[in-house]
Order: C-alpha cells, then structure tokens, then sequence
C-alpha cells in the first residue's frame, strides 16, 4: 500500500485507534530494523502509517531509537508527510503542562546519534534553516485546536538523555539560548526526514516544566503521568483530524521539503560508493537515479 500520511508516536503514543484496515507490517530497510513493524490502513479514507518510536511495551530509549531505519521505511511505505509527537519539558510559563508546542526550529545537543544517511563515498549538504515544513506544522495547528491549548511556534532543545537536564543546564536553555522545550528524540529525527526530502511537522507535547521552575520538585510524578495520558489522548484525536486537512494536498511542497536533495549532492558521480548509493534507494532515489 502507498501511506501518504506517516504519523510518529512518541511517548505514551503506541498506537492509533480506528485504522480501517489495519495491519502490522515488517518493513526492512538498509539501515537495520525500524524501531517496531508499522501499523498501516486508512483514516477517513487516507492512507496512513504509524511507528511507534520507542517501539510497543518503550524498548527503546532516546539514544537508541534507529532513526535512520525509521525514516526510511517510512519513505519505503509511500509516506510524504510526516507529523512526529513526543513528550517535552517547558521552559516557559505560558506553555503549560497539556499544551502543544508546533515545533519549528531545533537546538541539537545530541552527540551519540547518527545524524546522515549520507557520508563517506556520497556526501550530502541540506539546509536546515527551516527544519520543519510550515504548510505541515500550521495543519496540525489547526488540527489540534480546540482540544488543547496550542502554540503555533517554539524552539525544541534536543538533549542526548536518558537523564534530565541539571539545573545549571537548564537555566542556561532557558535564560541564554532561547530555548522554549526540552526533549530527546526531536533530533536527528528531523534532520533525517529533510534528507528524506519529506515534510516533518513535529508537535511537542508539554507533560512538566523543567527543573528551572521554582515548583517544579513539588509536582508529583503521578500528575506528570496523568498529564502524559491526556496528551496521548488528544494526540490521538489530533491524527483523526489529519486525513480531511489534507485532501487537498499539494502536488509539490511549497516550502521545498520534497527538492531538498536538488543542490545537496557534493561526491562526483564516478567517484561515489554503489555499497552507499544502494543503500540511499529509498531516500535518495530521485536525484541518484541515472
């Protein structure tokens, strides 16, 4: 089947409820396995696929999810839109626990992560300027409004884990760079997806402020879990919405995810590695082939 939505759930997020057709499949990738099998079928007559991103029962922690693989055997699927969800910390007031921040720049602090498909024997430059798709990001905006409060824009501080930040660290995210939350999966997952050359709209799901509020130690863990289960909930819903706001999707991406590879290629033809062209069928075929 051709997925033309891809949708990944971060945590709390392990499955999506009301596929018509629904059916767990194996997909194998160059990269290795992708993080579960990927539960495809159709949502308000579209076609839809869903990877769970620690995988079902949480195997995987942040440092350890095969990125790599999950993109591309989101792309082998048929996917040209991906919308990623996860859990965040917040380091404002106003984005509250149950809040959705539409992600649309990152700060990568990540250091044990493939970050490329591309390397040695094919090199590769993207622009990350804008590392998310704003046609993507303001429909799930759209879709998630109502439901809970959302914010439009916000910077996500990607941090390696699994531990949380130290209260120095996050005094400095917060007052010195910029930063609006703080997570661990949102990179390399959307560099990839640029590599991809798919649009990667990423909805950042508040659970707790991080240990710069000056009451975040009095927050029982147990609230934390409950606000969690809410997101999930409303995450859920917010993919019910996905399929008839994007009916009318463009041919051609607007914001130029899908022509991301067009100048990117450095590595001359003859001097490129087949072990690593044949390896980038999926992500790369179209500025590869010939």
């Amino acid at each position: 089947m051709t997925a033309r939505i891809g949708v990944i759930g971060g945590s709390g997020v392990y499955e999506i409820d009301g596929l018509e057709g629904a059916e767990w499949q194996t997909v194998e990738t160059p990269w290795g396995p992708p993080s579960d099998q990927i539960l495809t079928g159709r949502l308000g007559g579209v076609e839809m696929a869903f990877l769970p991103r620690h995988g079902r029962g949480h195997v995987h922690s942040p440092s350890s999810v095969p990125y790599r693989a999950n993109i591309d055997a989101l792309k082998r699927l048929g996917v040209r839109d991906v919308i990623a969800v996860s859990a965040c910390g917040s380091f404002r007031e106003a984005m509250a626990p149950g809040d959705f921040v539409i992600v649309d720049q990152f700060i990568d602090r990540t250091f044990e992560r493939v970050k490329s498909f591309f390397g040695t024997g094919c090199v590769a430059h993207v622009s990350l300027a804008h590392p998310t798709c704003a046609r993507l990001s303001a429909l799930c905006a759209e879709a998630a409004a109502g439901d809970v409060r959302v914010h439009a824009k916000g910077t996500y501080l990607a941090m390696e884990g699994p531990q949380f930040s130290t209260l120095a660290e996050s005094r400095m995210y917060r007052d010195h760079w910029g930063a609006d939350v703080i997570g661990m999966t949102g990179m390399p997952e959307a560099k990839l997806a640029r590599e991809a050359e798919l649009c990667y709209a990423s909805v950042a799901m508040v659970t707790d402020y991080d240990c710069w509020h000056p009451d975040h130690d009095a927050v029982d863990v147990a609230v934390v879990i409950r606000t969690l289960t809410a997101n999930s909930k409303n995450a859920k819903h917010l993919v019910t919405q996905l399929p008839a706001l994007l009916t009318d999707r463009p041919e051609t991406c607007p914001c130029g995810c899908d022509r991301a590879l067009d100048f990117a290629l450095m590595t001359a033809p003859e001097k490129r590695d087949a072990a690593l062209v044949a390896k980038l069928d999926a992500v790369a075929g179209r500025v590869l082939a010939g």
